[in-house]
């Protein structure tokens, strides 16, 4: 991973947010909330929490006592969150590290974090913070998507950006959003950031959009993999675009498109 592939910033967030959320992220986002709702818990922190669909979903189930904290490294992101969420008195909003937590020691029930820990730099550490944070009888939960040759749309887009940029391909999600999907390498970090166990599950689901364009455009300008794309060919984003959106048209059929998606749920003990 590079430090630019933490950073979502100028545009990124409001593409994020109207094409990627319900593309990709909207159905692991109710899966996870259902199950930390199932925990009953009454203090929960989310990391990396983005434009905010898991806490969303978390303040849909969860009944009027609880209280969520959700942070994220990029503020242009939690912005666009709390647009989205408008007036919960059981949410606080809070710009943070997630290696790093502001927060006091056994602090929280449950700790979840959607797709976020394969951006971490150094992701013990990250493990160590959340147990850190945690009562001894909480829960941490946090998913990560599988290899990138199980998902069906992205695995297009990769394929079409290695033909156009064969001497250099931008690789922004091998690298990074798919590049942590080794289940034994996964639970091994969790249980050498001290964790006592970790479970996981595989947890699959169907992408959808509305068009190839709007799959495209998700991929190709709502994250990092758009500094890669205009670093290699400058003032051309859209072009890229539109081609790897007829790159899915051929493969995915015209009009609203679908395709298979595979994570990871990990469910570790203190």
């Amino acid at each position: 991973m590079t430090g630019a592939d933490k950073v979502f910033a100028g545009g990124m967030p409001a593409i994020y947010e109207k094409l990627f959320v319900p593309m990709i992220f909207e159905p692991y986002a109710q899966e996870m909330a259902q199950r930390i709702a199932a925990l009953a818990p009454r203090d929960v922190l989310e990391i990396a929490a983005g434009t905010g669909v898991l806490t969303r979903a978390m303040a849909s189930r969860l009944g009027a006592g609880a209280r969520i904290v959700a942070t994220d490294l990029n503020q242009p992101m939690l912005d666009l969150a709390i647009a989205n969420q408008g007036v919960d008195n059981r949410i606080t909003w809070k710009q943070a590290d997630g290696q790093a937590l502001p927060f006091d020691d056994q602090t929280f029930d449950v700790v979840a974090c959607q797709f976020g820990v394969m951006f971490f730099p150094d992701r013990i550490a990250g493990y160590r913070e959340a147990r850190r944070v945690l009562k001894p009888t909480g829960r941490y939960l946090f998913n990560v998507w599988d290899a990138i040759q199980n998902n069906a749309f992205v695995m297009t887009v990769a394929r079409t950006l290695t033909e156009m940029f064969p001497n250099d391909p931008p690789r922004f999600m091998e690298r990074t959003p798919h590049g942590y999907h080794d289940l034994s390498a996964i639970t091994a970090d969790v249980r050498g950031a001290g964790f006592s166990s970790a479970q996981t599950e595989t947890v699959d689901r169907v992408s959808r959009a509305r068009s190839a364009l709007d799959a495209a455009t998700a991929y190709c300008q709502g994250n990092p993999l758009a500094v890669e794309i205009e670093t290699r060919a400058p003032g051309k984003l859209q072009d890229v675009t539109e081609t790897v959106a007829e790159a899915l048209r051929r493969q995915f059929g015209d009009g609203a498109i679908e395709g298979s998606i595979r994570a990871y749920v990990v469910t570790a003990l203190p």
